[in-house]
Parts: C-alpha cells; structure tokens; sequence
C-alpha cells in the first residue's frame, strides 16, 4: 500500500522564516511584552537577536506592517501600532462636543482602573515597580510643568504592570481622550498646589500598595482616588444642570 493516496494525511505546508518571525513579534505583542507605540529594534539587530536573515526580518515587518500591527516612524524603523495612529476617534468628538462626556469616562475608569491596580499588585515585577516609582516622583516634583503629562505617565506605567496586553492596548486607544480627562480635572476642577499634592498622595497610595503586594489595598486606593475625580463631574452636573451643553476647549 505504500504510496498510495489516503485524504485523512494532508501534505504540510513549508513554513516559510519570515512567517515564524511574524508570529513571534505578534507573541510578543498579545503578551504585552512590546507595548502600544513602543519602537521595536531595527532589522539588523532583529536578524542578529532571532538567528535569522535580514530578508526574513523584512518581509516579516511587511506583513504585520499590512496587519496594521506596526507602523513606520518617521524617520525609519517601526513602532508597535497604538492609538496615535487614529486621530480624533468617535470617541474623541464626543468629548470635543460636550465635556460632561467625561463623567460616564470617569465611571469607566473607575471599573477599569481598579481591576488594573489589584493586577499590577499581584504581577507587577520590579521593573514595572520602579518605573511606577519614577512615575510618581515626576508628579511629586513642583518643578515640573505638565501635570496632564506627569499624571498620565503614571497610569500607562500601572497599566504595564498587569502584564495584560488588552488592557494596555485599551489605554492606548483611549489615549487621547484620558489626557483630556486628566488636563480638565487637574487644570480646571482641582488647579490649586493644596489639591496637587493631594493627587499626588492618592497615588502614593495606589503606588505603595501595589510594592506592597496588596490586590486588596490598591484596587481601594484607585477607587478612592478616582471616586473624588467622579464626585467633582457630580458637583459640576448639579450646578449647571443635566441638559446643558459643555463644549470642551
């Protein structure tokens, strides 16, 4: 019977390298390990870092590249697809149109975040730890400037330390829309130096219990510190009313 034809044994298809280069970059990507807008190596040291040629590196880029999971810098090399690429979401109209948009966005971020913080308490390691230490430092510093920025850093750096790749690409889209979030409440609801060190304590909080490897302690210190920013959009909707329109600047 040797050699004869039998349908339940299909042939194997060869796979080609760059194709296995493909999978392993997509890997790192769903494991959160390469991160939303993170540069990745160029194709030389790819080639040397994978034991594999330069054509295989290329193509393989080409191909996530047409998957629209990385995109090319300017200037060269590629970065892992992140929300900058789409500018002005839906998302984004809606808080353009009328800020009060920001209070079911902070209603969000309070489920979100959460759950985020008691995850990083339980897999963060030490890396993630200090550069959320590092994050908080830099809003902690009255010398610096942008606090919108300062305050956002700190979020993307708990968010990198769930180790959840879907989580960390949810940031990532709401990206611009959070920084809007951040400035209004940092700039507009709470501007006085009284209420930034206050911020800067809560997250001390959340910071402290997630060195600590306490779920339980710093999913608490997230809901404390976001239920604030949610009871001054409350504040704000009783005073003006729930049908006023708010266009944000």
């Amino acid at each position: 019977m040797q050699g004869q034809q039998d349908e339940r044994f299909r042939h194997i298809a060869r796979e080609r390298v760059s194709e296995r280069v493909a999978q392993e970059i997509m890997k790192l990507i769903s494991a959160g390990t390469l991160a939303p807008g993170e540069r990745l190596p160029g194709e030389r040291q790819l080639a040397e870092m994978m034991n594999v040629s330069r054509v295989s590196v290329r193509a393989a880029l080409q191909q996530l590249k047409a998957q629209n999971m990385i995109s090319a810098v300017q200037g060269g090399g590629t970065r892992v697809t992140g929300a900058a690429n789409h500018q002005d979401s839906p998302l984004m109209q809606l808080v353009r149109a009328d800020v009060s948009n920001l209070h079911d966005l902070a209603e969000l971020r309070i489920k979100l975040e959460v759950w985020a913080a008691e995850r990083a308490a339980e897999r963060a390691d030490p890396e993630h730890i200090a550069a959320i230490a590092a994050a908080l430092e830099a809003m902690a510093d009255p010398r610096r400037t942008d606090k919108t920025r300062d305050d956002h850093a700190f979020h993307l750096a708990l968010a990198k330390a769930t180790g959840s790749a879907v989580y960390m690409h949810l940031m990532e889209m709401m990206g611009e829309v959070m920084t809007r979030n951040i400035a209004y409440h940092r700039y507009t609801l709470y501007a006085g130096s009284e209420n930034d060190a206050r911020i800067v304590e809560q997250h001390r909080r959340v910071y402290e219990a997630i060195r600590g490897r306490d779920p339980a302690a710093a999913g608490k210190a997230m809901a404390e510190h976001l239920n604030a920013m949610l009871e001054s959009y409350v504040k704000v909707d009783d005073a003006l009313g729930p049908n006023t329109l708010r266009p944000a600047v």
